[in-house]
């Protein structure tokens, strides 16, 4: 049996801009899609702490150590700059891999900068953020 997991995720990153005109996706600083070892166009779910809006999209690579976290097209729809959102990446893990397999969890500052990484998040424990 295959199992779909939380692969990665960026933690309460703040929307810098959302541009209607632009064809689709996310643009994401190249530094957090590394962190959160996402690559070019891949599959990414975007969550707005803000207005509860889920949507689907892909992930393209925005300048390194801008911070930069633009939604495209469609997206820009359901974000604002200054909302903070979650974005989700997903694997699919046979059941070996399943109960092995650790996510990386990627949080960032109120720039959009890195602040840290873990494998793990607690749920509801602590505050936004917080290990």
């Amino acid at each position: 049996m295959f199992r779909h997991l939380m692969k990665s995720k960026i933690h309460r990153a703040v929307v810098t801009e959302a541009n209607l005109n632009y064809v689709g996706s996310i643009t994401i600083d190249e530094d957090l899609m590394d962190a959160a070892d996402l690559l070019w166009n891949e599959k990414v779910q975007v969550v707005n702490n803000n207005n509860g809006a889920r949507l689907e999209t892909y992930a393209i690579p925005g300048p390194r150590g801008s911070g930069v976290i633009c939604l495209n097209g469609a997206a820009a729809r359901l974000v604002q700059p200054g909302d903070v959102v979650i974005i989700i990446s997903y694997g699919i893990y046979d059941g070996s891999e399943a109960r092995t397999h650790e996510p990386k969890v990627v949080f960032v500052d109120e720039h959009n900068h890195l602040s840290q990484t873990a494998n793990h998040e607690i749920h509801a424990t602590s505050g936004p953020g917080e290990l």
